[in-house]
Order: structure tokens, then sequence, then C-alpha cells
């Protein structure tokens, strides 16, 4: 099966409200094998331009399990918080191998 990821570049608009929605989003990778890969700020572009402050991969064993994370009641419940936090970007990705 082929790994799947998702990439989000966020904008944060309200700090409180982003601490809120990270503090709660981790839980609702587990029952789906979602990993956090990486949480970072953006630094510089070195080719294009950069709009977002920050980026988060995270990984799933595989396009079912990622959907399934995305369309779960879980997650959904805090999309609501999400979008007053941040203004973000998810884009999902399966491995070439």
């Amino acid at each position: 099966m082929k790994s799947a990821y998702v990439i989000g570049n966020i904008i944060i608009k309200d700090k409180d409200k982003w601490l809120e929605y990270r503090a709660r989003v981790a839980q609702t990778l587990r029952p789906w094998g979602g990993e956090l890969v990486f949480r970072g700020k953006a630094l510089e572009a070195l080719s294009g331009k950069k709009d977002h402050t920050d980026t988060v991969v995270i990984s799933f064993p595989g396009m079912d399990y990622l959907n399934g994370w995305f369309n779960s009641d879980d997650y959904q419940e805090l999309i609501p918080t999400r979008n007053l936090a941040a203004k973000m970007d998810l884009i999902s990705y399966s491995s070439e191998a």
C-alpha cells in the first residue's frame, strides 16, 4: 500500500484559536494511523514566494486512511475552529513508491 500525506500551508489569524485547534487535532489522527511528520515555521522562499507562515506534514498508511480521517466526525468538528484560527491549504499526496 502506498503511503499518503497531508501537507498544510498555514497563515495563522488567531493565535489562541490556533493553539486550541492544535491541541485537539492530534487525537483525531490516532484512529486513522496518522502521524505528525513535521510542523514548523516558514523561514524564507528559496524559489518562488512564501505566502504562508507555517507548514505541517502528516503521514497516513494510505489514501483510504487519510480520507477517513479528514471526513471523520472528530475532524469535521474541528473545522470551524480551524477556520477561525487560520487560513489553511490542506493538500493530499500519495507516495510513488
